[in-house]
């Protein structure tokens, strides 16, 4: 055993379109499993400095995985 030790469980709900784009970075990124690979994008995205004066939505659904809205042309 190499001391690492995980003894906490984290359970989340996701789209189907959630769930796909994390395989798809998964698999790109040739991660050995799903989990590594969550913990690997939580780890880059605990690393990015929030936008100063960026409005934070107050509801957990509000917090999605993927924008909803289609990208703006030009």
């Amino acid at each position: 055993m190499n001391g690492l030790s995980r003894e906490t469980r984290l359970q989340i709900m996701l789209s189907n379109e959630e769930l796909s784009a994390i395989d798809d970075w998964r698999f790109q990124q040739r991660m050995p499993s799903r989990a590594a690979a969550i913990r690997q994008l939580l780890n880059i995205g605990l690393r990015v400095q929030p936008e100063e004066g960026a409005v934070k939505p107050l509801k957990s659904q509000d917090y999605g995985l993927l924008d909803s809205s289609p990208p703006e042309d030009g």
